[in-house]
């Protein structure tokens, strides 16, 4: 049996089939010295051994594959069928077990992110970033275990079936880790990216950043401040923007905060 649990410092960019886009990076940030809060990885062993516990998963995933990406009506009801046939799975008792032992080393006294990690995020010519949930402020056991099962269920959001299928990805070999990470109380937090996600001009920088933990800078929202400067020089534009402010308090229990679209 492979692994179903890997720590942020076991793992780094050549984990990305095994923890995903968003794992590989923390593993990055966490052996380079970054100040990375505690966490680990559910890897996609886990997921893939979970939805082999269902029989039905196989003909659903078949139809999935046979729909033409443009009949949106019937993608979403697929979807829509696969995620509450996910969601009423149970979770292999091993595989519970090797989570919660994780949740305890780190500290099951803290709040938690629970965030979906895809193996096709950050890919050189498709992006699936933003397309599957995750979860805020998530403590407990069980609560715990319920947002992992509903991470692996947003594998088949309306968006992300949708992008695979026109993408022509195979649903079958897109798969999901879960990163369990303690929560922080961030005053500003925010999003740096090394390309212009307007123009993708590589010759610009630009920062977006809020109040609160940033799950405005992932729907979209309007935020507090946005940066942008030319890289190698002095030069940049500010602009502020409409202040809204999304505090989510770790300490007020299962605050259950989905951030993706």
């Amino acid at each position: 049996m492979d692994s179903y649990i890997l720590f942020f410092d076991q793992v780094d960019r050549s984990s990305l089939s095994v923890v995903g886009g968003k794992g590989a990076n923390l593993g990055e940030l966490t052996k380079a010295g970054f100040p990375v809060p505690d966490g680990f990885c559910v890897t996609t062993f886990a997921y893939q051994d979970f939805m082999a516990t269902s029989p039905e998963m196989d003909a659903m995933l078949d139809e999935l594959n046979a729909v033409n990406p443009n009949d949106l009506p019937r993608l979403r009801k697929l979807g829509e069928r696969i995620r509450a046939h996910i969601r009423q799975l149970d979770i292999p008792v091993r595989l519970a077990e090797q989570i919660v032992q994780a949740w305890e080393k780190v500290g099951k006294e803290y709040a938690y992110a629970v965030r979906s990690s895809a193996t096709a995020e950050d890919l050189p010519a498709a992006s699936f970033a933003g397309q599957q949930d995750t979860f805020l402020n998530i403590r407990g056991q069980d609560e715990l275990l319920r947002h992992v099962r509903k991470c692996w269920a947003s594998l088949f959001t309306d968006r992300a079936i949708s992008y695979r299928s026109k993408n022509g990805f195979d649903h079958r070999q897109v798969y999901l880790s879960v990163v369990v990470q303690r929560m922080v109380n961030p005053e500003i937090s925010g999003i740096m990216f090394t390309a212009d996600p307007a123009s993708g001009n590589r010759q610009i920088i630009s920062i977006d950043a809020g109040f609160g933990l940033g799950g405005s800078d992932c729907i979209g929202n309007r935020l507090t401040g946005f940066i942008q400067g030319e890289s190698g020089t002095d030069h940049r534009q500010k602009n502020r923007r409409k202040e809204n402010r999304d505090f989510f308090p770790a300490g007020r229990g299962n605050g259950e905060k989905g951030v993706a679209p």
